[in-house]
């Protein structure tokens, strides 16, 4: 693929994104601390950070004020090596998200179903609890034994709720959403979500907020077993997997004072090929890193803070500035998926 300018050699060095945030009626009208966010007087609540959509914006390097969507457009190459041939465009969404009051009772559809209507891709995603209150809960799937005729009746009467498995969440968690899966995120937590690049939602029940629902889509897009549901993480003597799948891994990366871009990719686990160099995203869970190596200015991340490292980044160190959880989330593609432990 031709790319739109010659290549330096600090040209695809990691940078910043610049969240995007998206109101939503179910959302918090100040996201401070997270984010220097707050809802306009009158305005609709602020539910989402999206940190890596098309319309965010490199915030720091030689891209600076370019759109995602338009570097992954002309650069797929520089960003995502040799995973370019399996996708056209940014292959995740990764958002925070900040509930209120609930979401809808929701299910998203797999890439089958996304595809029969003329969308690329279905969506599959997964949740990092950033922060819980005591008592926070997510709805992960439907109670064992729930036929689709109750799921029908639960909608037409307001009762799908019961129908519901909730589970409760604590920091530090992670649930995975398999496509299929009915769910649904309640008040008091704080969620980082890893998904397929995908917006794609039908929603079965919404409370009476006069809002779209999408039933015959939801009720053909259900799966009634699913491996969705809370993950054991696997510990690595310098990280925790904490979701490994088709789509992505997301691991938990301990820095420890500092270290080198080469030690922060994932060792090969056992029947695993060794990866071609591809796209990573850094996030600060908490505290904050800098971002240095030679040939380009450093970057500082702070919490809630996103960085991209492309493919073709040159070397570099993170060095942990105080409190530092990284969070490293990489794209993966459905041949190289692995079994995941469930809880």
């Amino acid at each position: 693929m031709t790319n739109s300018h010659p290549i330096t050699s600090s040209a695809w060095a990691p940078f910043r994104i610049a969240p995007c945030f998206s109101p939503r009626v179910w959302g918090r009208r100040d996201l401070r601390p997270w984010y220097d966010c707050v809802a306009a007087e009158g305005g609709e609540p602020i539910g989402e950070a999206w940190l890596t959509g098309d319309e965010c914006v490199a915030a720091s390097g030689d891209h600076a004020g370019r759109t995602l969507g338009a570097l992954f457009a002309g650069n797929s190459e520089d960003l995502l090596g040799p995973s370019a041939a399996h996708c056209a465009g940014s292959p995740l969404l990764i958002k925070v998200i900040f509930a209120q009051e609930k979401l809808s009772v929701q299910v998203h559809p797999d890439d089958r179903m996304a595809q029969k209507y003329g969308d690329p891709r279905g969506k599959t995603e997964c949740w990092y609890v950033l922060e819980a209150d005591p008592g926070a809960q997510v709805a992960c799937g439907l109670k064992p034994g729930v036929t689709l005729d109750e799921v029908k009746a639960g909608i037409e009467q307001g009762t799908l709720e019961s129908s519901l498995n909730l589970l409760d969440v604590a920091h530090g968690e992670m649930i995975f959403v398999d496509a299929g899966t009915v769910h649904a995120i309640w008040p008091g937590s704080i969620l980082l979500e890893t998904q397929q690049n995908c917006d794609l939602t039908y929603r079965m029940y919404d409370y009476g907020r006069g809002r779209e629902l999408h039933i015959e889509k939801s009720l053909e897009a259900i799966r009634f077993t699913t491996p969705s549901g809370k993950i054991f993480p696997s510990m690595l003597a310098d990280r925790s997997i904490l979701m490994d799948g088709e789509h992505f891994r997301v691991e938990r990366v301990g820095v420890a004072g500092a270290r080198s871009s080469a030690s922060l990719a994932c060792p090969v686990l056992p029947g695993e090929n060794e990866p071609e160099k591809g796209l990573a995203y850094l996030f600060a869970a908490e505290g904050a890193a800098r971002v240095a190596g030679p040939g380009f200015g450093a970057v500082e991340l702070q919490k809630g803070g996103i960085l991209a490292v492309p493919a073709a980044s040159p070397e570099f160190f993170v060095e942990d500035r105080g409190e530092l959880e990284l969070i490293r989330i990489t794209p993966r593609w459905p041949a190289t998926g692995r079994e995941q432990k469930w809880q």
